[in-house]
């Protein structure tokens, strides 16, 4: 059987917020849809502070926002405004300009908090990457959950495991995320074509081989692989339908025509963006 990929992350810092990115990596620009993994390490913030990142843009992608703890006030250019706590989706679709905003809720800034989670980016179809945008919001109890012998699966995207989540995916996804007991197995099947593994905290073993926490598992095509906990254990599972083509990243906009990235600098930097209401500040072009 051939030996998965395994990709260290790099450490960020987003607006003072530690980060971990195992995607887009050298070894690894792509798994699915999936062109962007933040993992958003636990922190906790005194009162009086949090995460702010102002406005910024985005084009050719859907992001979607998925906490373990605390909670994210998220607000768009298409007016949408919405605190997204954890459990829930925050899943927002570029189309061919958008920009939006990320903080803490005004109540928990002041009385201090926690976060936990995290953020992903999903290339758009070349069909879609000049379509219009899109937000929806999910509540936990809109997402299907699994439970049997040590493991809970929650689908936050796509399809998997039996089940299908409702958030509005543009292309074949899998995006799952697995609670197992010690001693717990779980079998991954090929039912997409590209899968990879993050474990978010605890021990666990694939096919034998233990798994790093805090490191991406690149699975490859058409092998069924089995994850055994070593103790109790969280982790997500991604993947999907290959991209339809090469996608290009820069800053904060995916594309799989350089010259969309272009118009899209030019646009932002002459200002010609749309404007999240009410929202004055704006992270400009590095």
């Amino acid at each position: 059987m051939p030996l998965p990929l395994l990709i260290r992350p790099k450490t960020e810092d987003v607006e003072g917020q530690p980060i971990l990115r195992p995607l887009p990596s050298a070894k690894c620009r792509s798994v699915g849809p999936f062109v962007f993994f933040d993992h958003m390490l636990p922190t906790a913030y005194a009162p009086g502070e949090g995460i702010d990142i102002r406005q910024h843009p985005h084009i050719g992608l859907s992001t979607l926002t998925y906490l373990f703890e605390g909670q994210l006030l998220h607000k768009d250019s298409l007016g949408s405004e919405q605190v997204v706590s954890a459990g829930e989706v925050s899943w927002m679709t570029a189309g061919s300009a958008i920009a939006h905003i990320e903080r803490t809720p005004e109540p928990l800034r002041q009385s201090g908090s926690r976060v936990h989670g995290l953020q992903v980016w999903l290339a758009s179809p070349q069909a879609d990457e000049q379509g219009p945008g899109h937000y929806s919001y999910h509540p936990a109890e809109q997402l299907p959950v699994s439970e049997s012998l040590g493991v809970q699966i929650r689908l936050i995207a796509g399809s998997g495991f039996c089940l299908k989540s409702p958030v509005p995916v543009l292309s074949g996804t899998l995006y799952a995320e697995i609670h197992m007991q010690a001693g717990a197995t779980l079998s991954i099947p090929a039912e997409h074509p590209q899968r990879a593994l993050y474990v978010i905290d605890g021990n666990c073993e694939l096919d034998g081989d233990e798994v790093p926490a805090a490191s991406l598992v690149v699975l490859p095509e058409g092998e069924v692989y089995t994850l055994r906990a070593l103790s109790d254990c969280h982790a997500m599972v991604i993947g999907g339908k290959a991209l339809d083509g090469p996608r290009r990243m820069r800053w904060n906009w995916v594309a799989s025509d350089v010259t969309l990235l272009d118009a899209a600098q030019q646009r932002w930097e002459s200002g010609d963006w749309p404007v999240v209401p009410g929202e004055i500040g704006r992270i400009e072009w590095p």
